[in-house]
């Protein structure tokens, strides 16, 4: 697969999560590069949305897109959030986070009636597999390595809020059982794994091709 296949495949599946949304819907925002495509997409459509972003770059480019993008401080709820995945495993199962907003995102999928996770065909996967991007505090973050074990540093800038990023490097033999333990340990903000619950719609493009899980 090349990457200017890719960059089709990405496009088309971004255009088609954009002719989801619907005129007065408010609208969380992904991060990352099958996000990109969206924000034009939906930009084009002139609706009138209330628009929350994952991260400031994603801000940015959807105010540039002609967007409204709002702090997301007075919403309790999302109509409908859009946004990739590092990783589409059946369940369906995700790993997010190459962005370091993985945080963010997941708060963002939680309040969204609607999750549509976007992706071209290479994202889809037999099994997750390493590294599961991690969050930490930044209070006691060698105490919490310690317990946690398999988790390293990932280094470079910090997440949107802060947090210190890293990334679980051991197996991953059960999902469910690894977002349990990573949930269960206090110097954890997030993790990248999203379970089935969060998930409504999947969206994959493949050589040009769309394959739809629709909603539950």
């Amino acid at each position: 697969m090349t990457a200017g296949s890719v960059e089709t495949d990405k496009r088309l599946a971004a255009e088609y999560a954009a002719s989801l949304v619907q005129d007065g819907m408010r609208v969380g925002l992904g991060t990352g590069t099958t996000v990109a495509p969206l924000l034009p997409a939906l930009g084009a459509r002139g609706l009138r949305l209330r628009c929350v972003a994952t991260s400031p770059a994603t801000a940015a480019a959807a105010r540039a897109a002609g967007l409204a993008v709002e702090p997301f401080e007075s919403l309790t709820e999302l109509d409908i959030a859009i946004d990739g995945a590092d990783q589409i495993a059946p369940g369906p199962w995700l790993v997010k986070g190459g962005g370091r907003a993985h945080t963010r995102e997941k708060i963002v999928a939680a309040a969204a009636a609607r999750f549509v996770v976007i992706a071209s065909g290479e994202k889809r996967v037999e099994r997750i597999r390493p590294p599961v991007p991690v969050e930490l505090l930044a209070f006691g973050t060698a105490s919490t390595l310690h317990r946690l074990g398999h988790v390293v540093l990932r280094g470079g800038p910090p997440s949107p809020d802060g947090g210190v990023i890293a990334d679980w490097t051991g197996p991953v033999e059960d999902p469910a059982a690894l977002a349990a333990r990573l949930d269960a340990e206090p110097g954890v903000v997030a993790h990248g794994l999203f379970g089935p619950e969060l998930v409504t719609d999947v969206v994959v493009a493949s050589a040009g091709d769309l394959a739809i899980r629709a909603p539950r």
